[in-house]
């Protein structure tokens, strides 16, 4: 390998130099993984013996020696025909929520355990969740016989709470967020000299879930893949395939792909160092968490291509798409890779390539499909989002649909709000078309083409309609679209959007702190909307007296729950005012 096709993450240039690689037959490597020591059936083999810590891990070596095929599977590669012949390309899934526990992650976890002293493992071993990593620690750990204590923050739903169980795992509940569960986790282990098992950010577990890259590279004999994309929290699953990946075929491109607003990682690999972010997004909760690991880091740092950020939209087309070609229900974080596969295809014109997505997990309860499904078709750009405003008489509906050109609507929402004081003689209508733009074969196609929206606002201002695109704002497609309109108080209205977590007693939380503040408070709206995650999405209107923004301030940071002002959002003044 020359090293010319080598493309630096940073555009300043790499951190440090790429380690020198020795390509051998793969014979040689088979022949050096027969003869390592081999311990007798049932017992373990000491982690010193495949790293002693001295020196950075020999990943190549510790992934062909793993553990995983004690308790994972080997997972098929699945063509995706319906999206190849969208892209142009060919496209395979690989299948990793098949898995026991529907996650990758059982293979780092068990990797990390089999490796570990028997002496170790009998006292019990603890796991604060993060994503699938709960549900790998307690597969691993009935695997091998030994007690599992898994911390959870208390807005864990019952639903995980009873699947942990189910599997001989004790559940612990503590602190409001998973940081606090993940302090109390650390102070347990400390306590209890019980081992914890990291989820993401340990050689072992990166050497388990690095089989992933193996299998991909295995399965893949005709025509080696010119890309790999892997979703990204932590950097467990990115680390350990990139390591194996560079190390057997440096020429297959490795990207990681990460759900906005939880780009630890991108982040970290731009600025060149660790990055703390303020505030994690749930939406794809599998892989939200505040940092990376600094060994996930410092492997990415050298191996990673390159790194795509995809919206919540992008999400909820990709589990669209996956659902399309394999039925396979994914979780939001089990289709990032998907999503940066199909942005990546766009951005870069990629034609009659081999393109490899992770399909990393399916751990959903049923109730959030609602919200997948009625945002994948924004997220394939297939419809758009529009608010007019029509004059408030007889035909106008008939009006504003004959102005559409006879395109398929996909929603409508209007209320009649004659009686309003502020009442001008118009009305908002929330109302959603379909787009030809995802109906075509092409890459090009899978875009909102600007051009097509545009000629339908053209059209509707030919017709004295008033119209604006709302597919891109985020509170008309989480709030008020659901809305049946409204009257926006005369003045002193605040509109903010919170993260509720989802369990009992936080609406009731909300209330009675907000009523204890003052008498002269008011509560001018509440829209709330269950979507079966761990954090909802509420929207509240408040009056408060002229001088009590301090008071209000302080209110905020008493209810500690994540929040948007959003009172100059367009949105709210269109549908509200």
């Amino acid at each position: 390998w020359d090293y010319s096709s080598w493309r630096p993450f940073r555009s300043g240039g790499m951190s440090r130099p790429l380690p020198f690689r020795l390509r051998v037959p793969l014979a040689k490597i088979l022949h050096a993984k027969q003869a390592l020591p081999k311990a007798p059936p049932g017992s373990f083999v000491a982690a010193e013996e495949l790293w002693d810590y001295s020196s950075k891990p020999d990943y190549l070596r510790m992934i062909l020696t793993s553990k995983v095929y004690d308790v994972a599977s080997e997972t098929p590669m699945q063509p995706a025909s319906k999206l190849s012949e969208r892209l142009g390309n060919s496209v395979y899934f690989k299948r990793e929520d098949l898995q026991p526990g529907f996650s990758f992650k059982v293979r780092g976890a068990y990797n990390k355990m089999a490796a570990m002293k028997p002496d170790d493992l009998q006292r019990g071993v603890l796991a604060h969740a993060v994503g699938g990593h709960a549900e790998g620690v307690a597969i691993a750990a009935h695997r091998l016989g030994v007690q599992a204590t898994i911390v959870l923050p208390e807005m864990t739903g019952a639903w995980k709470q009873r699947g942990l169980e189910r599997l001989g795992a004790k559940v612990i509940l503590h602190g409001r967020s998973h940081s606090a569960a993940m302090e109390h986790c650390v102070a347990l282990a400390k306590q209890s000299g019980r081992p914890l098992i990291p989820s993401f950010d340990d050689p072992y577990v990166i050497a388990g879930q690095g089989t992933v890259g193996l299998e991909i590279l295995r399965q893949l004999t005709e025509r080696p893949p010119c890309a790999i994309f892997v979703c990204v929290g932590g950097g467990g699953l990115l680390a350990g395939v990139a390591a194996y990946v560079k190390a057997i075929s440096p020429a297959v491109k490795v990207i990681g792909v990460e759900a906005i607003g939880a780009d630890a990682m991108g982040r970290s690999l731009r600025e060149g160092q660790i990055v703390t972010l303020p505030h994690v997004d749930m939406f794809a909760e599998g892989a939200a968490v505040e940092k990376p690991g600094e060994e996930t880091f410092r492997v990415c740092d050298e191996l990673v291509d390159d790194m795509i950020v995809v919206t919540q939209d992008e999400i909820c087309a990709a589990v669209h798409d996956g659902f399309d070609d394999s039925r396979a229900i994914l979780e939001p974080a089990g289709a990032l890779a998907i999503a940066g596969l199909k942005k990546w295809a766009r951005q870069t014109g990629a034609r009659d390539e081999v393109l490899v997505a992770i399909t990393s997990g399916a751990n959903i309860t049923f109730d959030r499909l609602r919200l997948l499904a009625e945002r994948a078709l924004l997220g394939n750009r297939t419809e758009a989002l529009l608010a007019t405003r029509v004059p408030d008489v007889p035909g106008a509906l008939a009006k504003l649909h004959a102005a559409l050109a006879e395109r398929s609507v996909t929603e409508l929402i209007y209320r009649a709000a004659k009686t309003a004081p502020t009442y001008d003689g118009t009305a908002t209508i929330f109302v959603s078309v379909a787009l030809d733009s995802g109906a075509g074969a092409g890459a090009a196609d899978e875009r909102r083409g600007e051009g097509e929206v545009a000629a339908i606002l053209a059209s509707l201002q030919a017709a004295g309609v008033s119209a604006h695109d709302m597919s891109d704002n985020e509170l008309a497609k989480s709030h008020m679209r659901y809305m049946s309109g409204g009257v926006k108080p005369a003045e002193g209205e605040l509109l903010y959007r919170f993260d509720f977590p989802e369990q009992p007693g936080a609406l009731r939380k909300f209330l009675n702190t907000f009523c204890k503040q003052s008498p002269d408070w008011n509560l001018t709206l509440l829209h709330y909307r269950y979507r079966g995650a761990e954090v909802s999405k509420v929207l509240t209107g408040i009056q408060i007296p002229k001088g009590d923004e301090a008071r209000f301030a302080a209110f905020l940071q008493e209810l500690g729950y994540q929040c948007v002002d959003e009172t100059k959002n367009p949105a709210y003044e269109l549908y509200c005012n």
